[in-house]
């Protein structure tokens, strides 16, 4: 059986001023950095075969602090990047709204419908991340795999595992900095065990 540790990367500075990231970045936050050690330390006893993570510097960095000095093969997979979003791409989100209201309702309320010019649809962000667990399953046949990635990325792996449409994406739960999803995969069946869990910001007594 494979297990997946599924992660979002540490709250950075964009994320605090409500700045659209997608292909572009920006550093971890203290307080993302905090997040990512504590996330860390509540997976210090599992052993993962591998660590499958984005190649953006916040979800490298992240990786980096959840490995802390533990031995574990990395792999920076470029499907695992988040949305490409364009020219929305380091704008805040007050004034896309403002320049693209359109688009912007369509984000947030029907993404099946969302399109922009230079960036991705939520399924084009889809189908790449599903290449990543085939990658997964066709090089691991069990064990433990951690992914570091992005919240649309994640969201998108959600209506894959619950066979869920596009239209659904935004339902819950919220996708925090660090969350952690675990999906177990048998074959063809999939079970998620638990789903964008943050227990490991609120309790200095890990489990």
């Amino acid at each position: 059986m494979l297990t997946l540790y599924i992660t979002r990367h540490g709250e950075t500075e964009w994320n605090r001023e409500k700045r659209m990231q997608g292909w572009l970045d920006s550093n971890l936050t203290e307080n993302g950095i905090k997040n990512a050690v504590s996330l860390g330390e509540r997976l210090k006893e599992t052993e993962f075969a591998a660590i499958f993570s984005s190649p953006s510097g916040r979800t490298k960095a992240t990786t980096n602090l959840i490995c802390g000095d533990r031995d574990i093969p990395v792999i920076y997979d470029e499907n695992l990047r988040e949305i490409k979003l364009g020219e929305w791409e380091g704008k805040t989100h007050s004034s896309i709204k403002e320049m693209y209201q359109t688009e912007f309702e369509s984000f947030w309320n029907t993404p099946h419908q969302f399109t922009i010019d230079g960036g991705e649809t939520f399924e084009e962000t889809r189908a790449r991340a599903i290449q990543v667990l085939n990658r997964i399953k066709k090089e691991y046949k069990s064990g433990n795999i951690l992914i570091v990635t992005h919240s649309v990325v994640i969201k998108c792996l959600f209506t894959f595992f619950k066979n869920s449409p596009i239209e659904t994406l935004w339902d819950p739960p919220y996708i925090h900095d660090t969350s952690l999803t675990i999906v177990e995969m048998h074959e063809n069946e999939l079970k998620v065990v638990l789903e964008g869990d943050i227990t490991h910001l609120k309790t200095v007594n890990f489990i």
